[in-house]
């Protein structure tokens, strides 16, 4: 893909793929129907669409069959490529998806209620009120905010935040968190984050 002018990011199971694309901003996602594990290529996209992830998608599938081709569209994808191809026709498929997805300036600030972050200078505020943060916390609180409203579980957290693997008990996110709360709550006693039992955060801008 690098010689096409692309520079892509590769995953190897449904969930993976998954994580990475609601955690992160993609030009195009290039998703195959059949994957390892219990989460297919149609399940991944149905889940991207509900949690509003507006990425264009090129769905890749040897069921080539009418049928096969109208359920992948319906069910969100942009285009629909069976096998085999000629990469060629695959890049040229994405070089379109793209044009058509070619929308306004990126934004430069996220706002979730009266929190600001100003995304070019990474300044955080409340209130009218500057908040100091370390790179970390900041990180950790622009994900939570571009998540506003959604449950954020840790793995989630532990792979886009701290670019680890989540494969082992540790407090250190619920330690980032707890002071993190700290420092945009501004003594309010309802916290802006607010813990899901069992799941992780979401961030509610009704605190």
């Amino acid at each position: 893909m690098v010689d096409h002018g692309y520079e892509a990011r590769m995953a190897s199971t449904g969930r993976e793929g998954l994580v990475k694309a609601v955690g992160e901003s993609y030009d195009a996602i290039i998703l195959d129907r059949m994957l390892p594990g219990d989460l297919d290529g149609l399940g991944i996209l149905t889940t991207l669409r509900t949690a509003g992830v507006s990425t264009p998608v090129l769905i890749l599938s040897a069921l080539s069959a009418v049928d096969e081709r109208v359920r992948g569209l319906k069910a969100g994808g942009d285009d629909y490529l069976t096998k085999p191809f000629d990469f060629l026709e695959l890049t040229a498929r994405l070089d379109a998806l793209m044009r058509r997805n070619v929308g306004p300036a990126a934004e430069t600030t996220l706002r979730v209620g009266d929190l600001e972050i100003d995304l070019l200078t990474h300044s955080v505020c409340r209130r009218g009120q500057t908040i100091e943060l370390l790179p970390r916390e900041y990180r950790l609180l622009e994900y939570l905010m571009r998540h506003a409203g959604q449950v954020v579980t840790r793995t989630m957290l532990f792979e886009e935040v701290w670019h680890y693997r989540y494969d082992e008990p540790t407090n250190v996110i619920d330690v980032h968190i707890g002071k993190l709360r700290r420092k945009i709550d501004l003594g309010s006693q309802a916290s802006m984050i607010q813990t899901v039992r069992g799941s992780g955060y979401i961030l509610d801008a009704n605190h």
